[in-house]
């Protein structure tokens, strides 16, 4: 699963409707740029591919009074929308997805009911427990990684990001339960988005060819 797939649905969503460079400033004030491959290019181009799938809508708009060009607004679909919260469900659970997928996902767990997130979360556990138990089948972490070699330092590895992964979703579990943040259908959600025309302390002021689209 690519990560920026998720993350330009997800910011159109959280806006409702958002031209591209708006998306980017929202990824940037995340810090997505660092931690996935939201690069504007990658952004705008994504824009463009989810529009011809159907899963968000194009909106000419006028130029601006300023005399700027006209820019281009997006707007998620149904079939978008779908495709957000799948990916979304879908990272929760796979255990064994990269980094910036896991963060993405993370990002916007809040847009799924609490019991949700939670089930979706002690699915994950179980299949950490499962792999974990497919792995020692072969190798015993009590007996140390030189039982294989300095190879076995791969499979202590793995047991390790496993035992973390497993340890931090537990917590996750644990706050989640205990009334940590506002859930959907809980009353007014985090805002996580810019306004039109904030200042992002954390844009990287790189320009781009599709900013002004």
């Amino acid at each position: 699963m690519s990560a920026i797939r998720l993350l330009v649905l997800g910011a159109v969503r959280q806006h409702g409707r958002a031209h591209g460079y708006q998306v980017r400033n929202d990824l940037e004030y995340w810090g997505a740029h660092e931690w996935s491959n939201a690069k504007p290019g990658s952004i705008y181009h994504a824009l463009k591919q989810m529009a011809k799938q159907g899963l968000l809508i194009e909106h000419e708009t006028a130029p601006s009074t300023a005399g700027g060009p006209p820019r281009t607004e997006y707007e998620i679909t149904e079939a978008g929308t779908e495709e957000c919260f799948r990916l979304v469900r879908e990272a929760l659970t796979s255990y064994d997805q990269k980094m910036d997928v896991k963060s993405a996902a993370i990002g916007f767990i809040v847009e799924l009911p609490r019991a949700e997130a939670v089930a979706l979360l002690k699915e994950r556990i179980r299949g950490i427990e499962a792999w974990r138990s497919s792995v020692t089948e072969h190798y015993v972490p009590e007996d140390g990684p030189e039982q294989l070699g300095h190879i076995g330092e791969i499979m202590n590895l793995w047991i390790h990001t496993a035992d973390a992964e497993a340890e931090w979703t537990q917590g996750l579990i644990a706050r989640i339960e205990g009334g940590a943040y506002t859930f959907a259908g809980e009353g007014e959600p985090f805002v996580g988005v810019l306004a039109e025309g904030e200042e992002n302390p954390y844009a990287t002021g790189e320009r781009h060819p599709g900013d002004a689209r």
